[in-house]
């Protein structure tokens, strides 16, 4: 039963990973397209908007990342050993 919950739960996470992953750059595509409908501005909008999705993807993996680097540390520093959890 525990196997099932945390693979339920790995699968979530992947899941929440994955949509924080590829929203900035759908996002900044979107409003790429709204410039260049809704104004003069040419279709080189476009290049912008992918660079500045990318970037924000790639912010939101660094920030991603070190919080995982942050944890996993935590966890080294946690591991105690006490009276009645030896073994």
């Amino acid at each position: 039963m525990k196997k099932s919950a945390n693979f339920i739960k790995n699968i979530t996470l992947l899941g929440q990973f994955s949509f924080s992953l590829i929203t900035p750059l759908l996002l900044c595509l979107a409003i790429s397209w709204w410039l260049s409908t809704h104004t003069l501005i040419g279709s080189w909008i476009y290049i912008l908007g992918f660079f500045f999705g990318l970037g924000g993807s790639g912010m939101f993996a660094y920030k991603f990342y070190l919080s995982v680097i942050k944890k996993d540390e935590a966890d080294k520093t946690d591991k105690k050993i006490s009276f009645n959890d030896h073994l």
